[in-house]
């Protein structure tokens, strides 16, 4: 601060307009001189002047000037001071001195070897400087009970055999160079290991994607694991018997699959939700499972099925008249009302299904809601409806392999650890029903009404796009020796 105030008098004196201007500088802080010829006029205030200047003034006789507190013009002042060893100087002999005056002449020096030597003692400036360590900036200057201190800023301190000599200060460009190596190596080393740990756990860390809707109650964020665990916890309890047909007398795996394709066209029709359609299939399964039908009266049961789901799931439903309409009238309403309560009497009134479509707009989440996935997902999943063999498998598990199969043919990338989290199935887990829709895919089409439902521009085509992939790529994932090696059947599809 001292050396700030006299920096700023030296350069602004208003006083001084015939004398040179010096511009105090670190490197010429040690030979700083004030101008001794200064012209006074009139109440202009007197600069400060040195004492031997000061006497040769005649006009000041009359009123005694006040000392100055510091002499840092003449150079033969501070040789007679640097004379007397021991000597402290007084604390008003500092105050207009520069910073580098003040570490040399006003700051006693503390070091390691010699700390009782005043810093006002004679230098043989004349004696050669023998350097046997060279402190590096930045380590400190001395240790005074047990507190590190620090050496002055623009000095350099070299340790001699017998005393601690000082540097002349160099240029701040210098220091600042040196100053900016803070860290010590060891220090890099921690902080370079600690970044390629977080790099390691980046690609393996699960990202939290319910942080994101907190502020959207439609998302219900707070309560989205709980349900989705719940829907999987339930979902043995609404699962069909995969071997049904086997107590049907009457029908056959080929009758249900040509019913699912009518009420496919049915519910393209009516314009229904995809769930009422999946919710549909479910009745009709599980009823199945526990009643012995007629084949007469199988398109009954799938009328009333997708009657039951569509009052369920839909705001607005569709008449019961309109049902009977579909169905050629060969049912009356009244059949259709009680086909209903017996259906229902039958499942107990249970019909709250885990309907895949929700799993499949969790697993959605984390593939950035991308439509063209999640149309092709959707198209994959109603295959499971027409299929008896998926029946074995949960809906989540389906759900899960359909957006696999949608990923892998859009190449969008690999089955990380966010979208194995939120689906609930690993890559190894979801080869069964994944080869079972390559397996769909690459046979001939054996439903019309579903076939042409996806074979529309507004689903993309997604008929046409799966089935001319599985064509080419099905020998890849179908073979005997390639089912279970997911990363070179994926790698083989990507090279070609």
């Amino acid at each position: 601060m001292t050396a700030r105030s006299l920096r700023q008098r030296g350069v602004t004196n208003e006083n001084d307009e015939n004398g040179t201007t010096t511009r105090l500088t670190r490197a010429k802080a040690a030979a700083l001189a004030v101008p001794d010829t200064q012209s006074t006029a009139g109440a202009i205030k007197k600069p400060l002047q040195s004492k031997k200047s000061a006497a040769n003034v005649s006009n000041t006789a009359a009123q005694r000037k006040r000392p100055a507190l510091g002499d840092v013009s003449n150079m033969t002042k501070i040789e007679n001071v640097e004379s007397k060893e021991g000597k402290k100087p007084a604390a008003s002999r500092v105050g207009l001195t520069s910073k580098a005056t003040t570490h040399s002449a006003g700051v006693q020096k503390l070091s390691r070897t010699n700390t009782s030597r005043s810093a006002l003692g004679a230098r043989d400036t004349n004696k050669q400087r023998e350097t046997t360590e060279v402190k590096r900036p930045g380590s400190g200057s001395g240790i005074l009970g047990g507190t590190q201190m620090k050496r002055p800023s623009g000095q350099k301190t070299v340790r001699t055999e017998t005393s601690v000599v000082e540097e002349p200060p160099r240029k701040k460009v210098d220091i600042e160079k040196k100053t900016e190596v803070v860290e010590t190596a060891t220090e890099k080393q921690a902080i370079s290991e600690e970044l390629q740990d977080e790099k390691e756990d980046d690609l393996e860390e699960v990202l939290d994607l319910d942080t994101e809707d907190l502020f959207d109650p439609l998302m219900a964020a707070e309560y989205v694991i709980e349900i989705f665990d719940y829907l999987k916890e339930i979902e043995p309890q609404t699962m069909p018997n995969p071997n049904y047909i086997d107590h049907q007398e009457e029908l056959e795996w080929k009758m249900r699959g040509i019913l699912v394709d009518w009420l496919i066209e049915v519910h393209t029709r009516f314009r229904l939700l995809p769930e009422t359609l999946f919710l549909a299939v479910n009745i009709i399964d599980r009823f199945l499972s526990a009643e012995v039908v007629a084949l007469d009266r199988l398109q009954l049961v799938g009328v009333t099925a997708m009657f039951i789901a569509s009052k369920y799931e839909e705001v607005l439903s569709p008449h019961v008249a309109n049902f009977s309409h579909v169905a050629d009238e060969t049912f009356s309403d009244k059949e259709i009302l009680d086909a209903e309560r017996h259906v229902l009497a039958t499942l107990n009134y249970d019909i709250s299904y885990p309907n895949p479509m929700n799993f499949l707009r969790r697993i959605s989440k984390a593939d950035n809601y991308d439509i063209q996935t999640r149309t092709l997902g959707k198209y994959l999943m109603e295959v499971s409806l027409l299929d008896h063999r998926f029946m074995a498998y949960r809906q989540s598990h389906v759900a899960a392999a359909a957006m696999y199969l949608a990923r892998l043919i859009l190449d969008r990338g690999p089955w990380d650890a966010t979208l194995a989290h939120y689906a609930g199935y690993t890559k190894e887990e979801i080869l069964p029903v994944f080869q079972l829709l390559i397996d769909y895919l690459h046979r001939p089409v054996s439903h019309e009404a579903f076939f042409k439902k996806y074979a529309s521009k507004k689903f993309m085509k997604a008929s046409i796009v799966t089935r001319q992939w599985a064509k080419k790529y099905h020998s890849l994932y179908l073979d005997a020796d390639n089912a279970y090696s997911t990363e070179s059947n994926s790698n083989a599809h990507y090279s070609q």
